[in-house]
């Protein structure tokens, strides 16, 4: 999906609807237009360069579960010269991260049965 903003910028960014699916028509215009001013300015040139964004990115997508973003956040990383190695590096970020949580939510059951089972 793009929007006239895409047109004068190359480095626009708008997200990816799933396939097959029409994107946002739960989203009121005024919501949509405010998210998509958001989301583009997000990605505009800043101290972060836009290939480690798109990792970044990549990492987000798996930790919120957004399948549409995860593609085409693959795609745009390997347009801005990712490499498969970085991608699966972020990937691993992504599952350290994940893991780090269910440990985090064990040290609180166990905080809560007052437990301390491997001492």
């Amino acid at each position: 999906m793009k929007t006239p903003a895409d047109a004068s910028n190359e480095n626009a960014v708008t997200p990816e609807p799933p396939a097959g699916w029409p994107s946002y028509t739960m989203v009121e215009a005024r919501m949509k237009k405010i998210y998509f001013e958001f989301y583009q300015e997000t990605y505009k040139k800043s101290k972060i360069d836009r290939k480690t964004k798109e990792l970044i990115a990549i990492a987000a997508s798996l930790g919120f579960k957004c399948q549409g973003c995860l593609n085409g956040h693959i795609k745009k990383a390997k347009k801005f010269g990712a490499t498969p190695e970085e991608i699966s590096e972020s990937i691993a970020i992504a599952m350290g991260v994940a893991a780090a949580s269910v440990v985090d939510l064990t040290d609180i059951a166990a905080e809560h049965l007052q437990i301390k089972h491997f001492e």
